[in-house]
């Protein structure tokens, strides 16, 4: 009975730090998108903006997920862990974002969430960034 308590903790406190760095990741893409990202999404329908927001939470997730599953036994230790990747790989998908920016005509995150019905393909391209630093940062924590 210990056990399951101590897990079902275990779950609870890694599950509010996943759903807080989740919260950052999408408080990332309302810095670097012009307009309310919520409106964008939910009533404007945006799908660029839901693309970038929809990568960025599965990137974020992954890093978390990889965080959890290569920790130690030691619940505080896995904790500060994986805080400490999820950050990193959210600043990592950060600074990828402000270089593809400086590399690209225009305003990257305009350009984004433009208000097309299509995605832009440069949206593809963020996504596509975004998923490989959060491998890159899940392979470094293993």
């Amino acid at each position: 009975m210990n056990d399951i308590l101590h897990d079902g903790g275990a779950t609870l406190a890694y599950g509010a730090l996943g759903i807080a760095l989740m919260a950052l990741g999408y408080l990332v893409v309302e810095v670097t998108t012009p307009g309310r990202l919520g409106h964008q999404i939910w009533t404007e329908g945006n799908r660029g903006a839901a693309l970038l927001l929809a990568v960025k939470l599965l990137g974020t997730g992954a890093i978390v997920t990889t965080a959890i599953v290569t920790s130690d036994n030691d619940l505080s230790e896995g904790l500060v862990d994986t805080a400490v990747y999820g950050l990193l790989g959210i600043a990592l998908m950060v600074v990828a974002f402000y270089l593809l920016d400086m590399i690209t005509p225009g305003r990257l995150g305009a350009t984004l969430v433009d208000g097309a019905a299509a995605v832009h393909p440069a949206g593809w391209v963020v996504a596509a960034a975004d998923l490989a630093v959060a491998a890159i940062v899940a392979g470094a924590v293993s």
